[in-house]
């Protein structure tokens, strides 16, 4: 069990994030990352088709990959599908939205959290109800940000126009007078830098990719299923574009050899 991979999943190239801040916290695991490129946007589909799209996937990651968990890294996933999933498959499954929350609490000194995401994560009001649950008291401020994704994958994490975008988005958490904020979708994280300026330094930002793989250290730890290897990664799509290695490496920072595409519609 504990030489098997770990499984990482997310509609697209998102979930690189994810993937970079666990090989940085666990070096030695192997990893198997799936971005359902074919699929993507997710903030539009139902919860039934974010369900079942988790299933297929999972199945994958079971079938070929043996995996011994599973990170959903992929917050509108997380919201809609994670319970569901988790009562189906006898391995460990992980979100990125209960992190991200236990993060935003311990961070906080008034009790005012702004979370920004994807139009599909915010409505699903799950980073609410999760730091809420958390903290009854808590003011939270939620903002969705459609202009972010596409900024992020077409390089523009910062300069003038990007910096005026994340100003307009962020002007209703800052009048709220937060004095957190999360990052709620996986593609933020490279706009840390900007929003961090915009925000201001009173303000604490909270990287639900980084809390993920904090999370998952715990969970392989608890188990009994953290490895002591050599690393590395193996890359699938449902669908390959010319420009996915290019922006693949923007998102982890490094070079990746090999990205193969799979019929996940068969899982």
């Amino acid at each position: 069990m504990r030489h098997r991979p770990i499984g990482i999943f997310d509609s697209g190239l998102g979930g690189l994030t994810v993937v970079k801040a666990i090989q940085k916290e666990l070096p030695r695991e192997k990893l198997v990352y799936f971005g359902d490129t074919a699929r993507i946007p997710y903030g539009t589909k139902s919860p039934d088709t974010i369900i079942r799209y988790a299933r297929q996937i999972i199945r994958f990651f079971r079938k070929e990959q043996n995996v011994k968990c599973v990170v959903v890294a992929c917050n509108t996933s997380s919201a809609w599908a994670l319970e569901k999933v988790r009562g189906e498959f006898p391995i460990p499954i992980l979100g990125v939205i209960e992190p991200g929350a236990y993060a935003a609490v311990e961070a906080t000194r008034n009790g005012r959290i702004g979370v920004i995401g994807t139009e599909g994560t915010i409505a699903s009001c799950a980073y609410v109800k999760a730091i809420r649950h958390l903290m009854p008291k808590a003011k939270v401020f939620s903002k969705a940000c459609p202009l972010f994704v596409p900024l992020v994958e077409e390089g523009k994490t910062s300069g003038p126009v990007t910096e005026a975008v994340v100003r307009e988005y962020l002007k209703p958490l800052t009048k709220a007078k937060i004095d957190t904020l999360v990052l709620g979708c996986t593609h933020y994280p490279l706009l840390k830098r900007t929003i961090s300026k915009v925000a201001g330094k009173r303000v604490r930002i909270v990287d639900s990719a980084e809390e993920t793989a904090r999370n998952l250290h715990r969970n392989l730890d608890i188990h009994g299923i953290e490895l002591s290897g050599h690393g590395g990664g193996k890359y699938y799509v449902s669908d390959l574009s010319r420009k996915f290695k290019e922006q693949a490496q923007r998102f982890l920072g490094k070079h990746i050899p090999k990205v193969e595409k799979i019929f996940i519609e068969k899982y």
